[in-house]
Formats: structure tokens, C-alpha cells, sequence
């Protein structure tokens, strides 16, 4: 039988190399690790080569390369035999339009124009572009000589685009000139391109899905899966770019009869989700931030921010002054364009442009959805106010217009607040802002050091109150770093000392030129050792870019960046990089290793659904995308996992089997045991050592984890603290020892792993 809701979910990511049918094998190995539904990235036709599925092409068939429609039916028949659900991820707000002819909506509306049966599915505005798509994808503009024309299409190095019929006559320039489309030069696109994209990627086109016809259109497929009992439930990729998130989730609803819908919203601190939207709950970012949070040292806060200025040799802007700038930077170059339309929405304003610049630069979350959340509208426009005096008139004229829901400037202004957000703080800030990198993932503010236990317990009481069917997550394809890596580098708010010393000296042996970068730098590799060459030079290669600070995408930095290999490389070839890097590995492996294994308890067993990304069952040491989309070695998993059922109890160690302990039996508690998952009750030690221990009852599963272990362990352990648990007999599902019940000592709940999960012994009252 399918569970009605999950109880937890495996996150796969389907690729040509590991598609539908490789899935389905895997999927025993799922139910023997606790899985209640098998998550599936999207599978819809996408990009050939495309590692992600998140550039559809066709949205009417499932994509040939991970295994077709045939697959898919394999892999939800079998999944539906053992009991797993089955939930896909898919892609409404945009298609891939790389390579025009794998597109045939793209191609019929650059052949056809605005009478292509397809022209309302893209989002264009065609008065700007004289009635013409701009494409841009030009080296120069002398390139337009380079074009030719072969049969009904015109040629431009590998692109190949569709001629209107009757216009195919005449040298490439000459029949370029007729068409529906104009090839621009690619650094046009920032200002001049007349077509919404997924954030700034050229290749990504915006889809109307909040025109009914396009939406029953681009949905077929997906219905069909209702229709036909394959699909249980879904995951939408950023609802924040469509026109009308809400309206959507009603027209998805209507679609699959009710299925279970989880939105990948990510949610400022203090934000919640718009309580009108037919979803269970977002995609599990909001827990991310607040799991992280309560390991962290409280009390690190002043050194770490002492060692990022003076390797900066400055102090660093406070959060909301950084992210005013990078979002206001954001504003007036990669996403110019967008600005200029609404700009152009509102002929009669003065300087629109600055003042909407300013008004996205000062938005305080993703975006509203109006009348929802038009205070966060106010609280923009004051902070605007305040930040840009001179424009005081542009700045309420503006308002007054982005207050109204049915005007086009409104509703186009919350598609674009989130695309400014995300590229101005998730793709820039956070690779600036780096005292502790662990902070910086998606749906966090870095500027949250630290969690104390009652502002833990209490989000989570809150999340048990209003979102229970929410999922859960540490890892994801989008998190910027593997929870275990996040685990690590959270261990130096424990050592400031040990880290001072040790960036200082890779700071000497290996300098860069851009301190603030070397910080984040060294966390990363700190944090993933042992990383291979490869995968650090291409992290950094990213991570440098995406700050923009010393180099970027579009105007690299030469001298800086072999500065920057030079000190990757001498992370291998160096004797005194590589010793100063084991050595304070060594020093933070096992408080690491620790926080990793907490981590995950509390998101296992907190409130919500957890959910498993791929291969995170052992230690999760992945960098930012595409590093935490390697393949996977599930047949070592399936080996540990079988070890595990003869009784082992293995050590915290290299390999991560005790990561896999932990994993598994709280999932299978979880699945056999949900009405011991249905409420929130904070549960607290006594003792000196009292603030070590995170612990909560969740109505008949108790989970107990430790934080701060290297000061714990500095202290001595646990010592006399106590924590008083209900009066029966227990066991610890994770190790399978049993406990009588009462007031019982820390150190006795702990004594093998650094976190327990208790639940009524078999024959106990309860």
C-alpha cells in the first residue's frame, strides 16, 4: 500500500548514464533503507547531454535518453509493488532553447513569428525587439557575414536556425534580415533581450503556463502519469517565476485530481508560505538553515569575523549592505533587460528604471503575491526611500503601480524580484561573505550565526504547527555544499584559534591576492579533503567567477586565476600546504563527523518529511553543482546496508556505515511508526553540560543529539547531565539498546554514537 503522504523521500538524479531502468533497480535497495518514496528529478524531454533534466525541450514526452516513456512505466509499477510512492520534480516556468531544432515550440516560433502557434507559450515582448526575437549568441556583429544558408536553414557556426518560408532567398546577412529573429552579440543580452529567461541564462526561455491553453498544453504528459496511477505526487522547480504561483497550484491540482504538490520556495527568515496555495509545503531549504544553526558555536562569532577582516584587510560590509549591492549590481547588468521592461510598462514614470532598480535591490524576500505580502512591498519602498533620497518621486510613483495586481508592471515586478535575489545573494553574496561558508546556503542569511536551543525548538514547533507535511532537507543539487562539508567547516567555530593560525600560514605559503576569497577557499578544501585536483580547480573556477570580486564569468581575470590554480595545486604538491591542510583536517574530523551524524538525526526525525538526496546516507563531501551530481556507488551502500542487518555497529569513521546506521533506522521508524512522528515537545537536560544536547519527543520517538562536541569533550563529557524520559522501557533504534525509562544520564543515551534515537520497547506500555 502507498503511503498517502511520504514518509520520507530518495532523491534520484535520472541522467542518460543512470536513467529510468538503472532506477528501478535501485529501488529494493530504497525499501530496505527506510525510503517511503523514490523523488525523481525531472524526466520530461530535455538538452541531449543535459546532466540535470532542468532544459526541457518537450514537455509533451519523457526524454528518450533517460529511458522514455517505457521506463518511467517500469520503474512506477515496480515501485508501486514493494510500496514506495513515486514523486518527480518538474519545470513549468521555462524550456531549453540551446539548440533550436531540439525545441519544436522554439523553432515553429522562430520560423513563424507572432503567428506561430506557439507565440503565446513564450514570454516575448516584440514592440522591443521591432518585432523580432533577439538571440544572442554573436562573437561580433561583423559575425553576420559568417552566416549561410543551407536548405530552410540558416547556419551560424553549430547553430541552426529555421528560415520563414518564402524569405530563404539571397546571402546569409540578406536572409537573416528577413526573419522573425535577430542574432545579436551575446553581451546584448544583459540590456537589449525581449524574452523572460530563468534568471539570466540565455538558453533558458520563460514559459506562459498562466495561459490555460499553453499550460494544458505543456502538462499532457504530466496528467497522463495521474491518469494512468504512475505518479504520486510532485515537486515544482521555482514557482517564483511564474506569473501566478497560486493560480497554478489550483490549475495542478484540477490537473492530477489533488496529488500531494511540494513548491522548491525558499523562504526568507521569518517568511512564510502563502497559506492560500494548494501545496503541502516547500522543498526543505528553511530546515537546512535552522539544523545548521544550533551546531554552531555561539560564542565564534567576534574571531571568525576578526580572521575574515584581517585576511581582507578590511572589515567586511554587513549582510544587508552587501546584499543591497549585489542585488542593486544585479539590477543594472545581467538582468538590465528585465528592468528596462517594466520600465517600459510604466511610459509615464521618470527614471522608472533607477527607481525599479532600487525597489528590486531593496525587496526583503523572493517576491510577493499580491495582495499576499504587500508588505514586504512597503517595507522596500521605505527602504528604497532611505537609500536613494533623490529618488523619493520616481520611488512612489512606482509603488502606486507595483501596489495594483491587475496591472502587467505589478505582476511582472514579482517575477523578477526573485530572479534579482537569487543572482544578487544565492549566486554573489554568498560567495562573499565568508567568516563561516557552512552559513552560506540556499534559503539561510549568513548573517544568522547561531541558534540557541529555545529558538531551535521553537522553529520547529512552528514547522510541526504549520507546514507537517513539509519536506525536509540538508543536501540537495542545489546546495552549495554537501551537508557533511557544511558539518566540518561548522567545526571551526569551535577551533577559531586553529583556524586563525592555519589560514594565516596557507595565506603565506599560497597567496592569491583576494583574502576574502582565500577564506572561502580554504573552508571548501578544508572542508572536502580529500578532494581530488580536478574537482577543487573547479570549484574554485566557480566560486571565484560567481563573486565577481578578483574575476568573473564574462571578463576572467587571468594573472588572478593562476594565482588561484597555483594555490589549488599547492594543496597537492606543496609539503607545507598539504601538512597545514591534514593537519587541521585531523583536528576537525571527528567534531565534524559528529555534527554530521546530529545533522542528520534532527532532520530525520524533526518535523516535516525528510528527504534523502542521492549517495547522502554516507558522508555527503560534494561542492557546489555540478560536483553534487557525480555518480553514486550504490553497490558499496547496498554492502554496508547489509552488514548493518547482521548487527554491526560500526565505528565513526571514514568509511560513513555509522551515517548509514543512523539513516536507515530513523527512516524505517519513520515509515513503520508515523503516529510516533505526529506532534513537537521540547526536551531538556540538567545538568552542566545541559546546552550540549538538542533532544525532543516527537510522540513516541525521541531523538537526543549532540552540538559543540570539541568543547564538550575540552570539558570532559557529559559528566553528571541528565535528561528525564518517559517512565517505560526504550530502546535506541539505532543501536538497539535498551533503556529503563526515568532520569537518565547523557552519557549513558550517548555512550556509542553522538546521537540516539529512542522509542517504546517491543511489549512496553506506552
Amino acid at each position: 500500500m502507498i503511503e498517502e503522504r511520504p514518509s520520507s523521500t530518495y532523491r534520484l538524479q535520472i541522467t542518460a548514464d543512470f536513467d529510468l531502468d538503472a532506477a528501478r533497480e535501485l529501488l529494493p535497495y530504497l525499501r530496505d533503507l527506510g525510503v517511503g518514496w523514490v523523488y525523481l528529478s525531472p524526466i520530461l524531454q530535455a538538452e541531449e547531454g543535459s546532466g540535470h533534466g532542468y532544459d526541457v525541450t518537450d514537455p509533451t514526452r519523457i526524454d528518450a535518453s533517460r529511458g522514455g516513456p517505457e521506463a518511467f512505466t517500469r520503474l512506477a509499477e515496480a515501485a508501486h509493488a514493494i510500496g514506495l510512492g513515486v514523486l518527480v520534480d518538474i519545470v513549468p516556468n521555462h524550456q531549453g532553447v540551446a539548440t533550436a531544432q531540439q525545441n519544436p515550440w522554439w523553432w515553429s516560433l522562430l520560423r513563424e513569428g507572432r503567428s506561430s502557434p506557439y507565440a503565446a507559450a513564450f514570454d516575448v515582448d516584440w514592440a522591443a525587439g521591432g518585432g523580432r526575437i533577439r538571440i544572442p549568441v554573436l562573437g561580433s556583429t561583423d559575425d553576420l557575414d559568417a552566416l549561410t544558408v543551407e536548405g530552410d536553414e540558416l547556419v551560424y557556426y553549430d547553430h541552426r536556425l529555421p528560415i520563414a518560408p518564402g524569405t530563404g532567398e539571397g546571402t546569409g546577412r540578406e536572409v537573416h534580415d528577413r526573419q522573425h529573429y535577430e542574432l545579436v552579440h551575446w553581451q546584448r543580452a544583459d540590456a537589449d533581450l525581449n524574452y523572460r529567461r530563468f534568471f539570466a541564462v540565455n538558453t533558458l526561455a520563460g514559459v506562459r503556463v498562466e495561459d490555460p491553453a499553453v499550460f494544458d498544453e505543456s502538462h499532457t504528459e504530466i496528467k497522463r502519469w495521474f491518469d494512468d496511477g504512475l505518479a504520486d505526487g510532485l515537486r515544482v522547480d521555482h514557482p517564483d517565476g511564474l506569473a501566478d504561483p497560486g493560480g497554478y497550484l489550483d490549475d495542478l491540482a484540477r490537473l492530477t485530481g489533488g496529488a500531494p504538490v511540494w513548491v522548491e520556495k525558499i523562504l526568507e527568515p521569518g517568511e512564510v508560505l502563502p497559506p492560500h496555495w494548494a501545496t503541502e509545503g516547500t522543498s526543505g531549504y528553511d530546515a537546512l538553515a535552522v539544523v545548521d544553526r544550533v551546531l554552531v558555536a555561539p560564542q565564534a562569532e567576534h574571531a571568525l569575523d576578526v580572521i575574515d577582516a584581517d585576511l581582507a584587510g578590511a572589515p567586511g560590509e554587513t549582510w544587508p549592505r552587501l546584499i543591497h549591492g549585489t542585488k542593486r549590481m544585479i539590477a543594472d547588468g545581467i538582468l538590465r533587460s528585465e528592468v528596462l521592461r517594466l520600465a517600459r510598462l510604466i511610459p509615464e514614470v521618470p527614471q522608472a528604471d533607477d527607481a525599479l532598480a532600487e525597489l528590486l535591490a531593496c525587496f526583503p524576500v523572493y517576491r510577493s503575491y499580491l495582495p499576499y505580502g504587500q508588505h514586504h512591498l512597503d517595507e522596500a519602498v521605505a527602504s528604497a526611500r532611505l537609500f536613494r533620497p533623490d529618488l523619493a518621486e520616481p520611488i512612489a510613483s512606482v509603488a502606486a503601480v507595483l501596489a495594483d495586481p491587475a496591472h502587467p508592471a505589478a505582476r511582472r515586478f514579482q517575477q523578477t524580484s526573485g530572479m534579482v535575489m537569487a543572482k544578487g545573494v544565492e549566486d554573489t553574496a554568498f560567495y562573499r561573505f565568508n567568516r563561516l561558508t557552512s552559513l552560506n546556503e540556499v534559503g539561510a542569511d549568513p548573517s544568522e550565526f547561531a541558534f540557541g536551543l529555545d529558538r531551535f525548538h521553537a522553529a520547529q514547533a512552528e514547522r510541526q504547527a504549520s507546514m507537517p507535511h513539509s519536506m525536509t532537507t540538508l543536501s540537495t543539487h542545489d546546495t552549495k555544499r554537501g551537508e557533511d562539508v557544511r558539518a566540518r567547516i561548522t567545526a571551526l567555530a569551535e577551533r577559531t584559534e586553529l583556524w586563525a593560525s592555519a589560514v594565516g600560514e596557507l595565506h603565506r605559503l599560497a597567496p592569491i591576492g583576494d583574502g576574502a576569497f582565500e577564506n572561502l577557499l580554504w573552508q571548501a578544501v578544508v572542508g572536502a579533503w580529500p578532494a581530488s585536483r580536478e574537482r577543487l580547480h573547479a570549484y574554485a573556477e566557480k566560486a571565484s567567477r560567481e563573486a565577481g570580486a578578483s574575476t568573473t564569468w564574462t571578463a576572467p581575470d587571468e594573472a588572478f586565476e593562476q594565482r588561484m590554480h597555483a594555490a589549488v595545486d599547492a594543496a597537492f604538491d606543496d609539503e607545507r600546504v598539504r601538512a597545514v591542510i591534514e593537519r587541521t583536517v585531523a583536528a576537525l574530523e571527528p567534531a565534524g563527523r559528529a555534527n554530521g551524524l546530529s545533522a542528520k538525526l534532527l532532520q530525520l526525525a524533526g518535523p516535516g518529511f525528510p528527504d534523502v538526496y542521492q549517495g547522502a546516507e554516507l558522508w555527503e563531501t560534494s561542492l557546489v553543482d555540478p560536483d553534487n551530481r557525480r555518480p553514486v556507488d550504490f553497490a558499496t551502500r547496498r554492502e554496508l546496508l547489509t552488514r548493518l542487518e547482521d548487527g554491526w555497529l560500526p565505528e565513526v569513521d571514514a568509511e560513513g556505515a555509522a551515517k548509514l546506521l543512523v539513516t536507515s533506522r530513523a527512516l524505517r521508524l519513520r515509515r513503520e511508526h508515523p503516529e510516533r512522528f505526529d506532534r513537537y515537545r521540547a526536551l531538556s537536560a540538567v545538568g552542566e553540560r545541559a546546552e550540549h544536547l538538542v533532544a525532543f519527543d516527537r510522540g513516541g520517538a525521541i531523538a537526543l543529539a549532540t552540538r559543540l562536541p570539541a568543547t564538550l569533550e575540552q570539558a570532559g563529557g557529559w559528566g553528571g547531565t541528565v535528561v528525564e524520559l518517559p517512565g517505560t522501557r526504550l530502546i535506541d533504534a539505532i543501536t538497539g539498546t535498551e533503556f529503563s525509562g526515568g532520569v537518565v544520564p547523557v552519557a549513558e543515551l550517548l555512550a556509542r554514537y553522538p546521537a540516539a534515537l529512542l522509542t517504546i520497547a517491543e511489549g512496553a506500555d506506552a
